[in-house]
Parts: structure tokens; sequence; C-alpha cells
């Protein structure tokens, strides 16, 4: 065996050592998410309980792995999202956001946590509302509760990206919902939160991906989105999208003085991970992120919405 098959082979679930930091992030991913949901009240602001969630996993995380001989990152590997009612993604406001919860509100919140790279993700729905959830709201919760149980017992080794899509479209046809187009699941591996297996969740003729099929020891962050809408969201405002990941295999000589001191704050910060545009300084951010997008050295996030008064309802997991 190469030097770099056995260093490939002990990045994967064959490492107890992994299986361990894997567990780690999962642990201080559920406890942000837990106080995230005990923040979630009528009239909160937004963008602070986005921050509350990311300070969390960047505190918990600072106190686990200090006392090794090799530095070890770890922190937040994707943004804590609050995406409101018909927003369907990536609701995650900068400072100067007003956006307050509401009573009746569905909220869907979405973050994740590395320990050296070793990513735990999780997403939840929750409803700011007394009693129980009836009606529409309720199928749509039904319908991506089952449809992520089922794909979680279909990603099995010899199984195919394929038989999970399948399966989660007869759920949701089910509940008389759809699936939402363009959200994929991913295979990640160590410092890769999107992976080059992909699950696509609504095979259609303008969206393909490669057959692949599940082998032992990956691993996947499953990401189903359902709507009691057309399924089709849309991008309305691009000023809303705040989250981005550094495009690492591109490079461009940037021509504004802000766009060079963004992407040198950016490359020093966040090399590898989705951040928040919420971590940089707001008005040089504004000037300077989008010569960096249009010339591909950063990934956009964009917050998607479906029709107003359509509910939707995210499922995450590894």
């Amino acid at each position: 065996m190469s030097d770099d098959e056995r260093e490939e082979k002990e990045l994967d679930l064959s490492s107890a050592e992994v299986v361990t930091k894997y567990k780690t992030a999962a642990e201080i991913v559920n406890k942000a998410l837990k106080l995230v949901i005990s923040e979630c009240k009528p009239k909160a602001k937004i963008v602070d309980i986005c921050e509350k969630g990311d300070s969390y996993i960047r505190e918990q995380t600072g106190n686990v792995y200090k006392n090794v001989k090799r530095k070890i990152e770890r922190g937040v590997a994707f943004p804590t999202c609050l995406s409101i009612n018909n927003v369907v993604c990536h609701f995650s406001p900068l400072a100067s956001d007003e956006a307050v919860l509401e009573e009746g509100d569905i909220l869907k919140i979405d973050m994740a946590c590395h320990i050296d790279g070793f990513i735990a993700v999780v997403a939840h729905t929750h409803v700011l509302q007394e009693g129980p959830v009836t009606g529409r709201a309720a199928d749509v919760i039904a319908a991506a509760n089952t449809a992520a149980e089922v794909a979680l017992r279909l990603v099995r080794p010899g199984k195919k990206n394929k038989d999970v899509s399948d399966a989660i479209q007869k759920v949701a046809a089910a509940y008389d919902c759809k699936i939402v187009e363009g959200v994929l699941s991913h295979q990640m591996k160590q410092f890769v939160i999107d992976g080059n297996k992909v699950v696509l969740s609504l095979s259609n003729p303008d969206t393909r991906v490669d057959e692949a099929e599940f082998e032992e020891n990956e691993v996947y962050a499953i990401d189903i989105v359902t709507s009691t809408g057309d399924g089709k969201p849309k991008l309305l405002d691009e000023k809303q999208t705040t989250i981005y990941k550094r495009a690492v295999d591109k490079s461009y000589h940037l021509k504004m003085k802000a766009s060079r001191f963004i992407f040198s704050e950016i490359s020093q910060k966040f090399p590898i991970m989705p951040f928040s545009a919420r971590a940089l300084e707001e008005k040089r951010a504004r000037l300077g992120l989008v010569e960096c997008v249009n010339h591909e050295l950063l990934q956009p996030y964009p917050v998607l919405h479906e029709k107003p008064g359509k509910k939707l309802l995210p499922s995450r997991h590894n």
C-alpha cells in the first residue's frame, strides 16, 4: 500500500479517530441547535439568533483537541441559517438586518460544525405556535421526515443515488407535496462539504448528475426540502446572499482595492469552509464581494424563495 493510499484509508470511517471527530462535531452541533431553538421567540432578531449559534460552535470547538501535537482546525462548517416561511434556504442576515420572528412563523434552521475538517450537519424545522401543527403544514413536515427516514435507509453500500431520488419523490407525492428542485445531497470528506458524489433530490431533464454507487465508510449530508408549492424556488434578490465559499481552484487579479482586502481576509480566516459575510467588515464587504463573485473566486449560496404562502420543510442528516 502506498503512502497516499494509507493516508486516504485512515481518513474515512475505518479509522476510530475519524469516527470520534465526527461524533464530537455532531454532539456540538446538536447542542448548538438546541440553543438556537430556545432563542426562537416572537420579536427575536434573526441575526442575533444566527450569531448565537455560530458563537456557540466556535466556543465549544475551541475547548476540544487543545492539547495535541498537531494543530487541529475546528469551528463552524456552515453558518447558522434561519429561513422563514417561504424562504427555502441560506438566510443568515448581516448585523444591520432588522428582521424579527413572528408568531406562526415556520422556521428552517440549518447549521454545521467540524473537527479537523470532519463535518456534522443538522437541519430542523420549528413552528412558532402553541399547540399541534395541522393542515398543509403538518403534511409537509410529515413528508420531509418520512423522506429523510427512507433516504437514510437507502444510503447503504451497493445502493445507487438514483434509488434515493426515486424513493423520496414517491414519499412526497403520497403527502401531496413536492420535492424542491435543485437541492443536492453531497458526499463529504475531510474539509470537503460538497464532494463529487451527489444525490439529486428531484430528477428532471434540466438537472442531471452522474450515477454513483454508495460505498462502505463514505459519509453523506442528506439534504431534502419538501414544499406544498410547485417546488421551483427562485432567487428574488441577490443582495440577500450572505454565505460564500472560497473557490480554491480559481485565480484572478482583482482590480478594486476593497476586493483585494476582503479576499485576503477571507483567504486567511475562511480558506476552505463556507462563511457568512457577517464575519467581515460590512461596508467594505459589500463593495468587494461582488467582484470576487463575478470572477468566480467565491461560490455564493443564494437565498431562494418559494411562492408566498407555501409551506416548506428541510431535512438534513449525516
